[in-house]
C-alpha cells in the first residue's frame, strides 16, 4: 500500500535534516557537500531543493529544530526551580552552558550567524523575547524585580546571553571563559532584583 503524500514529504524533510544536522555538526555548512548530503540520505539534490530552496534554507530548518529543542530543554529547567526569578535566572545560565556543547557551539553559534546573520532575527529568538519580557513583567508585577520597561530587560537580557554564548563558542577554552560568563551575568541579572 502506498504511503500519503502528507507522509511523503514529511519523511523526505525528516531524512534531510537529520543528515544535514550530522554532517553540518561535524564537518561545518560551509565543508558539507550537498551531494554527499543528499546521497547519505538516500535522496536526490532535488529534494533538498524542492523541500528547502537551497543549502541555507535546510540550514534554518536545521537550526529551527535545535531551536526548538533547547526551547523544551530551557523550559524544564526553569520549571524544576522553586520560584519564578530562580527559573528565570537557571534557564538563562543553562543556555550559556549550552554553549559547551560541539552541536550548538558550531551550527547555533558559529554557522547560523555566519551564514544566517543576526541570531535576534531568527523566528525563535523572537520567541525567546517575547517568553523574557512575559517573565519578566510577572516578576516586576509581584516586586521581586525594580519596576523596569520589560521588553527593553528582556532584549538587553537577550543579546547578552547571545553574545557571551558566541564568546564561549569561540573562545580557545571554552569551559574556563563560560564559568567567566555566567558569574558575570549572574552578577548583572542581580542588578534587576529589589533590595530589601
Amino acid at each position: 500500500m502506498r504511503k500519503p503524500r502528507s507522509q511523503m514529504i514529511a519523511e523526505t524533510r525528516t531524512k534531510l535534516i537529520a543528515a544535514a544536522r550530522a554532517a553540518f555538526g561535524t564537518v561545518g555548512y560551509a565543508e558539507t557537500s550537498m551531494d554527499d548530503l543528499t546521497a547519505s540520505a538516500g535522496l536526490t539534490r532535488g529534494a533538498l531543493y524542492h523541500h528547502f530552496g537551497d543549502k541555507k534554507g535546510l540550514l534554518a530548518a536545521v537550526i529551527g529544530q535545535i531551536d526548538s529543542e533547547m526551547s523544551v530543554y530551557l523550559r524544564a529547567i526553569a520549571a524544576k526551580a522553586p520560584d519564578p526569578w530562580t527559573g528565570f535566572r537557571d534557564e538563562c545560565t543553562a543556555y550559556l552552558e549550552l554553549a559547551l556543547e560541539p552541536e550548538i557551539q558550531r551550527i547555533m553559534l558559529r554557522d547560523g550567524p555566519a551564514v544566517l546573520g543576526d541570531p535576534l532575527d531568527w523566528p525563535g529568538q523572537s520567541e525567546c523575547i517575547l517568553w523574557m519580557t512575559e517573565s519578566l513583567a510577572n516578576l516586576a508585577e509581584t516586586g521581586r524585580i525594580a519596576p523596569v520597561d520589560a521588553e527593553a530587560a528582556a532584549r538587553l537580557v537577550c543579546g547578552a546571553t547571545q553574545y557571551a554564548a558566541q564568546w564561549i563558542a569561540r573562545a580557545s577554552d571554552p569551559k574556563a571563559t563560560s564559568r567567566k560568563a555566567i558569574e558575570a551575568f549572574n552578577l548583572m541579572l542581580e542588578g534587576l532584583l529589589v533590595r530589601s
